[in-house]
């Protein structure tokens, strides 16, 4: 597996979110990947990114098939990486909205690059 801390794998259903979230990743000076969470799963075998960034969809659910592959990754690490932004229609934290442990921060829609750069750059450099 390869270890890329430089890499952020967007994943949601909707390929117009995925393109506006990876704009904004770029801002950052990172690598986005983007995919359909069916796809993710083949990507987290074999790289192990800095962030994923979950668009959580209407309910937080779209992306829920990939908990388990992003919990192993972070049990395999020492550092719990990859670090985990869910995309949310509601505002909270992951436990006020009954989320997964595996979720690090909820970010509230609509997505903005003020709202979602901070976010990941305080998560890399945690």
């Amino acid at each position: 597996m390869i270890r890329d801390p430089s890499r952020v794998l967007v994943v949601g259903r909707s390929p117009i979110n995925r393109v506006v979230i990876s704009k904004i990743v770029e801002r950052s000076g990172l690598k986005p990947i983007s995919e359909s969470p069916d796809m993710a799963a083949k990507i987290l075998r074999s790289l192990s990114p800095g962030v994923v960034v979950l668009d959580g969809g209407a309910d937080n659910k779209d992306c829920d098939s990939l908990m388990s592959s992003i919990d192993a990754l972070r049990r395999a690490s020492s550092k719990s990486l990859p670090a985990v932004i869910l995309l949310s229609t509601k505002n909270g934290t992951p436990e006020s909205l009954g989320l997964s442990s595996v979720i690090d921060v909820v970010v509230a829609k609509p997505i903005t690059p003020e709202r979602l750069q901070p976010v990941i750059d305080r998560l890399l450099s945690r």
